[in-house]
């Protein structure tokens, strides 16, 4: 995994602060391309701020360690969003190849009804070509009988994201379902199969909340018996929805990380969710978000309305060392990207020296690495 080489002077910048803080050389053979056999059976890391050092685990013994360390139970938020089939190949009028990936989650698309029986709606996207579309073209995908779908590019933006517009007959999920492929992380460089459409999706991802481009993938270890296991030990369950962006994927790029652009994705904190927080938070009791999306949905709730409440918006939030967290007093998250936001944002939870070295173990231990890898628990 090669970090880029034309980072920009970060010398004068204070540690905590410095991109070149964030890197690390990780071994090409240590990206998990495939996911662990059984969830579960995936390894953990023990982050426990107030010991000496990382201690490796594994998957399973989570409620163990959660309820050695916090006997009375907890609250433990996860992200239900469900991964969608978004990467779809059609052609163009003049004969040529057409790849969209849809970012626009579908219960956020403003539908609109077309003469006859169509709908269309605005999205945006990433499209690639051979050769150059342009605005006003229009790519056609193939669809189940009865069925059809097209995709107009209306606008050009930044970095290759695209205004569309979609029109279809039928539902358009079905269609997606059908024809789609799961959005694997770039870093895979490999085309998704069959087992992805499972393995690449957490247990309990709602059917209704078909719209993230990426898995909440700390989320992706759990399966009902663990869950079991934690509500026996007491510990409560709570859901969020984040919506998960590309915008995940993009490396932090400014040689003073407070300089970055965080990119806004759509969150929703239900009123049932907001009141299991207060509840844990009035009783002294820990809240344990499953993932970096689960602790932006919690954080980015808080930001908003200044207090623990039902929220549904966007979320611009960027956490990194120096900056307090209001909800979240633990954490699961799988190993981060060098110079990525993610890393940055575990590294304000825990702080970035015991980060660093927790990695460190990781890579000593032989854990694996990104969102098919292993896992971190800091408590």
């Amino acid at each position: 995994m090669h970090h880029n080489d034309t980072r920009p002077d970060d010398s004068a910048v204070p540690e905590p602060y410095r991109l070149g803080s964030y890197v690390y050389e990780l071994p090409e053979e240590r990206i998990a391309r495939r996911p662990a056999a059984q969830r579960d059976a995936s390894r953990l890391l023990l982050v426990d701020r107030e010991a000496e050092a990382a201690e490796p685990k594994a998957f399973a013994d989570l409620p163990e360690l959660l309820a050695a360390r916090f006997p009375r139970g907890g609250l433990i938020i996860a992200n239900n969003s469900r991964v969608f089939p978004a990467r779809i190949y059609g052609r163009r009028a003049t004969g040529g190849r057409v790849e969209l990936l849809l970012l626009t989650p579908l219960p956020l698309l403003h539908v609109k009804p077309l003469p006859g029986s169509g709908h269309s709606a605005e999205a945006e996207g990433l499209v690639r070509t051979a050769k150059r579309m342009k605005e006003g073209e229009t790519g056609i995908f193939d669809a189940p009988e009865g069925m059809a779908l097209s995709v107009t590019l209306l606008e050009r933006g930044d970095y290759g994201r695209c205004r569309l517009r979609l029109e279809w007959q039928g539902d358009l999920e079905t269609i997606l379902n059908e024809i789609g492929h799961m959005p694997l992380p770039p870093y895979l460089e490999r085309e998704d199969d069959a087992s992805d459409r499972e393995r690449y999706q957490t247990t309990y991802a709602d059917a209704a909340k078909a719209g993230s481009v990426a898995a909440p993938t700390a989320g992706l270890h759990f399966t009902p018996q663990v869950r079991q296991a934690l509500a026996a030990k007491g510990f409560q369950w709570a859901e969020v929805t984040l919506y998960v962006g590309y915008g995940t994927f993009s490396p932090v790029r400014e040689a003073d990380i407070r300089q970055h652009r965080m990119h806004a994705e759509y969150v929703e904190v239900p009123g049932a969710t907001a009141e299991a927080v207060r509840r844990a938070k009035a009783e002294g009791l820990p809240v344990v978000a499953v993932g970096t999306t689960s602790a932006r949905s919690l954080e980015g709730m808080h930001a908003a309305l200044g207090q623990v409440g039902p929220f549904a918006g966007e979320t611009g939030i960027y956490l990194y060392p120096g900056c307090a967290f209001h909800v979240v007093d633990a954490l699961l998250t799988n190993f981060h990207l060098p110079e990525s936001s993610l890393l940055i944002m575990v590294s304000a939870l825990a702080g970035r020296e015991r980060i660093r070295a927790a990695y460190d173990v990781a890579l000593a231990q032989g854990f694996r690495f990104f969102s098919y890898g292993d896992a971190m628990l800091i408590v």
